[in-house]
């Protein structure tokens, strides 16, 4: 009489763990470690590396709405300097409401002030890139060529417009009293208002990252992305969440164009086309769509400039474009890239 034998109970499949690529992350302190030698002084070197650092979380945030539009998108949004530019010029005007907080000594005043113009700048530029989402990228998607063409006219209508609604004369965008000097630590100068630049950039990319990869909305606009039918199924509507990317990418391009606005403490309608080359090469570097290459790319691109503007003031304006041919050449998708494109 045979028994027979049951199946052993099957194991649990286990998932294998992403290894994390550190390399990347090693970058920035190499690249201010190989120029300390270069700069000489211990204390000038800590200047410019924290002033760079500070400058990186300024472009950074400026750069984020990119990388989250064309990351989750796929949208070649060559506008995304109209929305700085837009974003810059909101906070000025409404900072010119708010006299008596500006001039007030305290630095809590000041900072209440840039607070509400920060906000204002936000949801106005919010606003413009849903309306620009709605009306000039949505028929033209999953078409680069014709993205590039359609978003640089708008980059080039909206200086324009800007100039009919704001003039086309230099303004001043000075800072509050409260806010500027710096503090005094032995031989090294800190800025207040670059702490309080790197603070906004540290914040910023703590809620993407947060939101992308630990909220329910992040899942929702990540499988959008992968599979839109499916989500669909399930009932969410991939189109409205499309157009939140895009408006929330141009807030945060709206939020930059006020940090960079006080930073150049001076305003023009061109102040976005000015600084989108540089924005456009911290996300390339970053992996096209990376939020942490993005903030990486940031660091380095910052403290690229400040060092060879310190060391070799000529090829301060062609230092940013070696790096990422160097990169791109160790890495030809970027740091972190998102996917093949």
């Amino acid at each position: 009489m045979s028994i027979a034998s049951t199946p052993p109970a099957s194991t649990p499949a286990v998932v294998p763990r992403l290894r994390r690529d550190l390399v990347p992350l090693l970058l920035v302190p190499a690249l201010a470690l190989v120029a300390l030698p270069a700069v000489g002084s211990p204390g000038a070197w800590a200047s410019l590396t924290i002033a760079a650092l500070a400058m990186g979380m300024m472009v950074f945030v400026i750069a984020s709405g990119l990388t989250l539009i064309f990351g989750l998108m796929d949208v070649l949004n060559f506008a995304h300097g109209a929305f700085i530019a837009v974003g810059a010029y909101i906070a000025w005007t409404v900072l010119g409401l708010l006299p008596d907080l500006m001039a007030s000594s305290s630095a809590a005043l000041n900072l209440a002030a840039l607070g509400v113009a920060a906000l204002a700048a936000m949801a106005g530029t919010a606003l413009l890139g849903w309306a620009f989402e709605r009306v000039i990228v949505m028929p033209v998607y999953g078409q680069h060529l014709k993205q590039i063409l359609i978003t640089t006219g708008g980059l080039i209508v909206a200086e324009e417009m800007i100039k009919l609604v704001w003039g086309g004369d230099q303004k001043a965008m000075s800072l509050p009293a409260g806010l500027r000097g710096a503090f005094i630590v032995g031989d090294i100068a800190i800025e207040k208002y670059r702490l309080l630049a790197a603070a906004v950039g540290l914040v910023v990319f703590v809620v993407m990252m947060l939101v992308l990869n630990r909220s329910k909305l992040g899942l929702l606009i990540r499988a959008g992305v992968e599979n839109p039918e499916m989500v669909e199924a399930l009932g969410y509507r991939v189109r409205r969440l499309f157009v939140m990317v895009f408006a929330a990418g141009a807030a945060l391009a709206g939020l930059g164009g006020t940090l960079w606005g006080f930073y150049r403490e001076t305003l023009t309608a061109t102040i976005g086309a000015d600084v989108i080359v540089l924005v456009f090469i911290v996300v390339i570097i970053g992996g096209l769509g990376s939020v942490g290459g993005c903030f990486i790319g940031s660091l380095l691109v910052a403290l690229m400039a400040n060092y060879t503007g310190f060391l070799l003031p000529k090829a301060a304006l062609v230092s940013n474009i070696l790096l990422m041919a160097v990169i791109l050449m160790w890495r030809p998708e970027g740091l972190y890239p998102v996917a093949k494109r």
